[in-house]
């Protein structure tokens, strides 16, 4: 059946529940005739006809339109609103049942607008519980669909971002580039610069560290233009990112710091808190003798991160941050715990993150004298690294992976980490 088929079919359908004929439902407005073509099929009505048989047959528009009536379209909007809530309030499990509920509720079908953003509440929730694959998967189908543009660059940039944190990186960039290049590209919206800003960390990671810089000014550049405060978080943070890969620490700390005074202003529990522990690890790194202070903060956060939306990712990441600030102010029983639950977090597709964790243990461990420990967790870095793409980010952990064997007396290893990263930074 056509649209206009099953449009026909249900007033056909009420008016005879009604006990109405063509006639008197068309009286005085609409000629029988009319009608009678509508009904069957060969006239697809107006919306302001639709609405006066609407009003004529005493049921909801959006049933002669969808087939569902105005109680079920409130239930549907009901459990949306309830799964997004889940969302938000960082209960991501129950969010994606919700999602995945309301999908098989066939009333959905031809509400094409509530099923796609259902949707892609799901695919967030699958990020958000760190399965990357399946968010991925989703976001794919969605992108072949028609759909307004704010949403098209919405599913390209959470695309992006899936492939990015599963470090399939040329496809992260593929996607972002692609979406710049189309009709969304020109003017620069808030959206648009929240995928730019994705697609910028994709460059970092991937090591094209001229393109990064150069298009982290033009952000800086929309960013401002437009003044708004996602913008100008957004902007500002990668080029925080930027700043730091390329070893501008100072000016690294300013962007963030940037950053993370916008970002308090706009009430976003998820952004700020996510924004506040990337800050905190570039003080981190940028200002040693700052630890105990980062310490303390990035312990308010495990609690915050919590409570929020985030993704498993940004959970495990916290940690494994706060055993690092622990590991730096010699406090190994704490750092070792942390690095410990952040690990346990990782998604098993093979984050770079849960190299990071195993080679922080074996410098703890290695430092309290418990070598064969150190050793176990060290040789896991290369369980984490081996299937990884080559990318930058890969190669600093191969070259930190070679200084901690070196500490440990394994020269022959700490050799071949020292190859791996070289190979990794493409020399």
């Amino acid at each position: 059946m056509t649209t206009s088929d099953q449009v026909g079919l249900r007033i056909r359908t009420v008016r005879r529940q009604r006990g109405l004929s063509q006639a008197q439902l068309a009286h005085p407005e609409l000629s029988d005739s009319y009608v009678s073509l509508i009904e069957s099929g060969k006239r697809t009505p107006t919306g302001a006809v639709l609405e006066l048989l609407a009003q004529k047959l005493d049921c909801s528009l959006s049933y002669l339109i969808n087939g569902v009536t105005a109680e079920q379209m409130e239930d549907i909007e009901l459990a949306l609103g309830y799964a997004r809530l889940a969302l938000e309030n960082g209960e991501v499990r129950e969010a994606r049942t919700r999602f995945t509920e309301l999908l098989a509720n066939n009333n959905l079908t031809g509400l094409t607008a509530l099923r796609q953003e259902t949707e892609f509440g799901l695919a967030l929730a699958h990020e958000a519980c760190g399965d990357l694959d399946q968010t991925i998967s989703i976001l794919l189908r969605l992108r072949e669909e028609d759909m307004p543009v704010d949403r098209r660059v919405e599913v390209a940039m959470v695309l992006c971002r899936a492939y990015r944190d599963s470090e399939r990186l040329s496809e992260a960039v593929q996607v972002g580039e692609q979406m710049l290049a189309g009709d969304a590209r020109m003017p620069w919206s808030d959206s648009l610069v929240e995928l730019a800003a994705t697609l910028l960390a994709a460059y970092v990671l991937r090591g094209d560290l001229l393109r990064a810089r150069q298009f982290a000014a033009e952000l800086l550049n929309a960013a401002d233009t437009l003044g708004t405060p996602r913008a100008i978080v957004a902007a500002n943070w990668n080029a925080s990112i930027v700043a730091h890969t390329t070893g501008h620490h100072e000016e690294a700390l300013s962007f963030a710091e940037r950053a993370m005074a916008v970002q308090t202003e706009t009430g976003d529990p998820r952004g700020i808190a996510r924004t506040r522990v990337a800050l905190q690890q570039r003080r981190l790194r940028g200002r040693p003798a700052e630890a105990e202070s980062v310490r303390d903060a990035l312990r308010a956060s495990v609690d915050e991160l919590d409570q929020t939306s985030v993704s498993q990712v940004d959970r495990a990441r916290v940690r494994v941050e706060l055993a690092c600030a622990e590991y730096m102010t010699g406090d190994l029983t704490e750092a070792a715990e942390h690095a410990k639950a952040g690990m346990e977090l990782v998604p098993e597709f093979g984050h770079v993150l849960g190299a990071e964790a195993h080679l922080l243990l074996g410098r703890i461990y290695g430092a309290v004298g418990r070598s064969e420990e150190a050793a176990a967790h060290v040789a896991s870095v290369r369980d984490w690294l081996t299937p990884l793409p080559d990318t930058r980010r890969s190669a600093s952990t191969w070259y930190a992976t070679g200084e901690t064997l070196e500490q440990l007396g394994d020269a022959d290893g700490a050799v071949e980490a020292y190859q791996r990263a070289l190979s990794c930074a493409g020399l």
